[in-house]
Protein backbone atom coordinates (compact mmCIF):
# COMPACT_ATOMS: atom_id res chain seq x y z
CA UNK A 1 0.00 0.00 0.00
CA UNK A 2 1.67 3.57 -0.45
CA UNK A 3 0.21 6.33 0.93
CA UNK A 4 -0.26 10.02 -0.04
CA UNK A 5 -0.31 12.57 3.02
CA UNK A 6 -0.75 16.35 2.10
CA UNK A 7 -0.30 18.96 5.13
CA UNK A 8 -1.76 21.84 4.66
CA UNK A 9 -0.18 23.63 7.93
CA UNK A 10 -1.60 27.48 8.20
CA UNK A 11 -1.83 27.72 4.25
CA UNK A 12 -5.19 29.06 4.27
CA UNK A 13 -4.04 32.87 5.53
CA UNK A 14 -4.00 35.43 2.98
CA UNK A 15 -1.33 36.95 1.31
CA UNK A 16 -2.23 40.28 2.79
CA UNK A 17 -1.35 38.64 6.44
CA UNK A 18 1.77 37.65 5.35
CA UNK A 19 0.49 33.71 4.31
CA UNK A 20 0.46 31.76 1.23
CA UNK A 21 -2.98 31.11 0.35
CA UNK A 22 -3.89 32.35 -3.35
CA UNK A 23 -6.44 29.84 -4.78
CA UNK A 24 -9.61 30.58 -2.67
CA UNK A 25 -11.43 32.58 0.10
CA UNK A 26 -11.35 31.35 3.98
CA UNK A 27 -14.80 30.20 3.93
CA UNK A 28 -14.53 27.96 0.92
CA UNK A 29 -10.88 27.11 1.35
CA UNK A 30 -11.39 23.76 2.55
CA UNK A 31 -13.95 22.78 0.18
CA UNK A 32 -12.35 23.79 -2.69
CA UNK A 33 -9.33 22.04 -2.50
CA UNK A 34 -11.56 18.64 -2.28
CA UNK A 35 -14.04 19.43 -4.54
CA UNK A 36 -10.57 20.30 -6.94
CA UNK A 37 -8.70 16.94 -7.11
CA UNK A 38 -10.86 14.54 -5.77
CA UNK A 39 -12.18 13.16 -9.10
CA UNK A 40 -8.78 12.80 -10.47
CA UNK A 41 -7.67 11.00 -7.40
CA UNK A 42 -10.75 8.34 -7.76
CA UNK A 43 -8.80 7.24 -10.70
CA UNK A 44 -6.47 5.15 -8.75
CA UNK A 45 -7.01 2.26 -6.87
CA UNK A 46 -7.56 2.57 -3.41
CA UNK A 47 -6.67 -0.71 -2.43
CA UNK A 48 -3.05 -0.20 -3.40
CA UNK A 49 -2.73 3.93 -2.40
CA UNK A 50 -4.52 5.92 0.11
CA UNK A 51 -4.71 9.86 -0.09
CA UNK A 52 -5.02 11.98 3.27
CA UNK A 53 -5.08 15.56 3.61
CA UNK A 54 -4.82 17.33 7.26
CA UNK A 55 -6.53 20.67 7.71
CA UNK A 56 -6.51 23.04 9.94
CA UNK A 57 -9.13 23.58 11.86
CA UNK A 58 -11.69 25.77 10.88
CA UNK A 59 -11.85 23.76 7.68
CA UNK A 60 -12.39 20.76 8.49
CA UNK A 61 -16.52 20.76 8.26
CA UNK A 62 -16.14 22.41 5.07
CA UNK A 63 -14.06 20.03 3.53
CA UNK A 64 -15.87 16.57 4.80
CA UNK A 65 -18.57 18.58 3.77
CA UNK A 66 -17.24 18.42 0.04
CA UNK A 67 -16.66 14.91 0.49
CA UNK A 68 -18.17 13.00 -2.73
CA UNK A 69 -19.77 9.47 -2.48
CA UNK A 70 -17.10 6.93 -2.49
CA UNK A 71 -14.23 9.84 -2.82
CA UNK A 72 -10.96 8.57 -2.12
CA UNK A 73 -9.93 11.52 0.19
CA UNK A 74 -9.59 10.70 3.80
CA UNK A 75 -10.01 14.32 5.56
CA UNK A 76 -7.38 14.74 8.83
CA UNK A 77 -6.74 17.22 11.77
CA UNK A 78 -3.46 18.42 12.36
CA UNK A 79 -3.03 16.63 15.87
CA UNK A 80 -5.23 16.23 18.77
CA UNK A 81 -5.47 16.42 22.57
CA UNK A 82 -3.91 13.84 24.79
CA UNK A 83 -7.03 13.81 26.70
CA UNK A 84 -10.73 12.76 25.47
CA UNK A 85 -14.62 12.39 27.03
CA UNK A 86 -15.49 9.20 27.93
CA UNK A 87 -19.45 8.06 28.61
CA UNK A 88 -19.49 8.56 32.53
CA UNK A 89 -16.39 10.39 32.15
CA UNK A 90 -15.48 13.73 31.43
CA UNK A 91 -17.70 14.91 28.66
CA UNK A 92 -16.24 17.99 27.50
CA UNK A 93 -13.92 20.24 30.01
CA UNK A 94 -11.70 20.86 27.13
CA UNK A 95 -11.46 24.31 26.62
CA UNK A 96 -8.84 25.74 24.08
CA UNK A 97 -8.27 21.64 23.29
CA UNK A 98 -9.49 19.94 20.21
CA UNK A 99 -10.28 16.32 20.99
CA UNK A 100 -10.09 13.09 18.80
CA UNK A 101 -13.60 12.60 19.48
CA UNK A 102 -14.82 15.91 18.63
CA UNK A 103 -12.88 15.66 14.89
CA UNK A 104 -14.30 11.82 15.19
CA UNK A 105 -17.48 13.72 14.83
CA UNK A 106 -16.65 16.37 12.70
CA UNK A 107 -16.13 13.31 10.13
CA UNK A 108 -12.14 13.20 10.15
CA UNK A 109 -10.88 9.74 9.71
CA UNK A 110 -6.76 10.25 10.27
CA UNK A 111 -5.01 12.90 11.89
CA UNK A 112 -1.22 13.87 12.24
CA UNK A 113 0.73 13.66 14.90
CA UNK A 114 4.39 15.08 15.88
CA UNK A 115 5.33 16.86 13.05
CA UNK A 116 8.56 18.76 13.78
CA UNK A 117 6.69 22.38 14.40
CA UNK A 118 4.44 20.50 16.72
CA UNK A 119 7.49 18.93 18.64
CA UNK A 120 9.12 22.48 18.50
CA UNK A 121 6.21 23.59 20.33
CA UNK A 122 6.25 21.30 22.99
CA UNK A 123 9.77 21.69 23.33
CA UNK A 124 9.79 25.14 23.92
CA UNK A 125 6.71 25.17 26.13
CA UNK A 126 8.56 22.23 28.62
CA UNK A 127 11.59 24.39 28.27
CA UNK A 128 9.74 27.22 30.02
CA UNK A 129 8.47 25.37 32.72
CA UNK A 130 12.04 24.20 33.40
CA UNK A 131 11.75 20.45 32.03
CA UNK A 132 15.32 19.06 30.49
CA UNK A 133 14.10 15.36 30.14
CA UNK A 134 14.36 15.24 26.35
CA UNK A 135 11.74 11.99 25.90
CA UNK A 136 8.93 14.57 27.62
CA UNK A 137 7.61 15.49 24.20
CA UNK A 138 7.87 11.39 23.38
CA UNK A 139 5.60 10.99 26.04
CA UNK A 140 3.13 14.01 25.57
CA UNK A 141 3.12 12.51 21.29
CA UNK A 142 2.45 8.86 22.57
CA UNK A 143 -0.54 10.00 24.76
CA UNK A 144 -2.00 12.05 21.47
CA UNK A 145 -1.73 9.00 19.68
CA UNK A 146 -3.58 6.60 22.20
CA UNK A 147 -6.33 8.94 22.49
CA UNK A 148 -6.37 9.59 18.75
CA UNK A 149 -6.24 5.59 17.43
CA UNK A 150 -9.07 5.27 20.57
CA UNK A 151 -11.22 7.66 18.64
CA UNK A 152 -11.08 5.82 15.61
CA UNK A 153 -8.77 8.04 13.99
CA UNK A 154 -6.04 6.28 11.86
CA UNK A 155 -2.37 8.14 12.35
CA UNK A 156 0.55 10.15 10.61
CA UNK A 157 3.40 9.90 13.00
CA UNK A 158 6.09 12.33 12.50
CA UNK A 159 9.66 11.50 13.53
CA UNK A 160 13.25 13.22 12.38
CA UNK A 161 16.41 14.29 13.86
CA UNK A 162 17.39 17.78 13.71
CA UNK A 163 21.11 19.42 13.00
CA UNK A 164 22.49 19.02 16.71
CA UNK A 165 21.18 15.29 16.92
CA UNK A 166 22.28 14.24 13.49
CA UNK A 167 25.09 12.15 14.59
CA UNK A 168 23.06 10.28 16.93
CA UNK A 169 20.31 9.59 14.72
CA UNK A 170 19.42 5.70 15.64
CA UNK A 171 19.20 6.79 19.35
CA UNK A 172 16.78 9.72 19.01
CA UNK A 173 14.64 8.11 16.18
CA UNK A 174 14.74 4.58 17.67
CA UNK A 175 13.46 6.75 21.13
CA UNK A 176 10.92 8.50 18.93
CA UNK A 177 9.60 5.19 17.93
CA UNK A 178 9.66 3.08 21.03
CA UNK A 179 7.89 6.28 23.29
CA UNK A 180 5.97 7.44 20.81
CA UNK A 181 4.46 4.18 19.72
CA UNK A 182 4.13 2.48 23.24
CA UNK A 183 0.70 0.65 23.89
CA UNK A 184 -0.02 1.65 20.53
CA UNK A 185 -2.14 -0.24 18.17
CA UNK A 186 0.87 0.08 15.04
CA UNK A 187 -1.97 -0.92 12.51
CA UNK A 188 -3.44 2.79 12.84
CA UNK A 189 -0.12 4.34 12.65
CA UNK A 190 2.29 5.10 9.22
CA UNK A 191 5.31 6.52 10.01
CA UNK A 192 6.92 9.99 8.36
CA UNK A 193 10.19 9.96 8.43
CA UNK A 194 11.40 14.27 8.44
CA UNK A 195 14.62 15.08 8.04
CA UNK A 196 14.71 18.07 10.28
CA UNK A 197 18.08 19.30 9.60
CA UNK A 198 17.48 19.54 5.57
CA UNK A 199 14.00 21.43 6.03
CA UNK A 200 14.30 24.94 4.81
CA UNK A 201 15.96 27.41 2.46
CA UNK A 202 19.52 26.99 1.40
CA UNK A 203 19.43 23.26 2.97
CA UNK A 204 20.31 20.20 1.21
CA UNK A 205 18.16 17.33 1.37
CA UNK A 206 18.89 13.95 2.06
CA UNK A 207 19.58 11.49 -1.02
CA UNK A 208 18.15 8.59 -2.48
CA UNK A 209 21.08 6.68 -0.19
CA UNK A 210 20.10 8.44 2.78
CA UNK A 211 16.54 7.84 3.09
CA UNK A 212 17.06 3.85 1.75
CA UNK A 213 19.23 3.61 5.00
CA UNK A 214 16.75 5.86 7.36
CA UNK A 215 13.77 3.88 6.07
CA UNK A 216 15.13 0.35 6.28
CA UNK A 217 15.94 1.60 9.64
CA UNK A 218 12.31 2.22 10.69
CA UNK A 219 10.87 -0.85 9.38
CA UNK A 220 13.11 -2.98 11.58
CA UNK A 221 13.01 -0.53 14.64
CA UNK A 222 9.21 -1.38 14.06
CA UNK A 223 8.70 -4.54 12.74
CA UNK A 224 8.16 -3.79 9.08
CA UNK A 225 5.68 -0.60 9.89
CA UNK A 226 4.83 1.63 6.66
CA UNK A 227 7.04 4.49 6.74
CA UNK A 228 7.05 7.89 4.05
CA UNK A 229 9.10 10.67 3.08
CA UNK A 230 8.19 13.64 5.43
CA UNK A 231 10.55 15.78 4.33
CA UNK A 232 8.94 17.19 1.50
CA UNK A 233 7.35 15.46 -1.81
CA UNK A 234 6.99 17.26 -4.88
CA UNK A 235 7.63 16.71 -8.74
CA UNK A 236 11.55 16.82 -8.59
CA UNK A 237 11.69 14.53 -6.28
CA UNK A 238 8.60 11.70 -7.19
CA UNK A 239 10.43 9.79 -9.54
CA UNK A 240 13.22 9.01 -7.17
CA UNK A 241 11.41 8.06 -4.02
CA UNK A 242 8.77 6.17 -6.30
CA UNK A 243 12.12 3.77 -6.71
CA UNK A 244 12.93 3.47 -3.03
CA UNK A 245 11.60 0.01 -2.14
CA UNK A 246 11.60 0.85 1.97
CA UNK A 247 9.64 3.98 0.91
CA UNK A 248 6.04 3.80 1.41
CA UNK A 249 5.09 7.10 -0.03
CA UNK A 250 5.09 10.75 1.22
CA UNK A 251 3.84 13.88 2.77
CA UNK A 252 3.70 16.69 0.45
CA UNK A 253 2.85 20.64 1.86
CA UNK A 254 3.65 23.12 -0.64
CA UNK A 255 3.66 22.82 -4.67
CA UNK A 256 5.60 26.10 -5.42
CA UNK A 257 8.52 27.09 -3.60
CA UNK A 258 8.99 29.96 -6.11
CA UNK A 259 7.03 33.15 -7.83
CA UNK A 260 3.91 32.23 -6.53
CA UNK A 261 4.43 30.48 -3.12
CA UNK A 262 1.72 27.98 -1.45
CA UNK A 263 -0.25 25.02 -2.19
CA UNK A 264 -2.32 24.68 -5.75
CA UNK A 265 -4.29 21.74 -6.38
CA UNK A 266 -3.43 21.16 -10.13
CA UNK A 267 0.16 21.40 -8.85
CA UNK A 268 -0.41 18.62 -5.83
CA UNK A 269 -1.97 16.30 -9.02
CA UNK A 270 0.82 16.39 -11.03
CA UNK A 271 2.74 15.13 -7.79
CA UNK A 272 0.77 12.45 -7.76
CA UNK A 273 0.64 11.40 -11.25
CA UNK A 274 4.48 11.94 -11.27
CA UNK A 275 4.97 9.87 -8.06
CA UNK A 276 2.39 7.15 -9.32
CA UNK A 277 4.05 6.92 -12.90
CA UNK A 278 0.53 8.26 -14.36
Amino acid sequence: MKHIFLNLKRFDIPKEFGGVNAIAPMATWGSYIVEQTQKELKKYDKNQVEFAMFFPEAHLIPAVSALCEYSPIQVGCQGVYRDDTAVGGNFGAFTTNRTANAVKAIGCTAAIIGHCEERRDKAGILAEAGVTDADAVNRLLNQEILAAVKAGLSVLYCIGETSEEQDRWQEVLKQQLDIGLAGVDKSRVTIAYEPVWAIGPGKVPPDEEYITKIGTFVKEATGNMDVVYGGGLKTDNARMLASVPVMDGGLIALTRFSGEIGYYPEEYLEIIRTYMGR
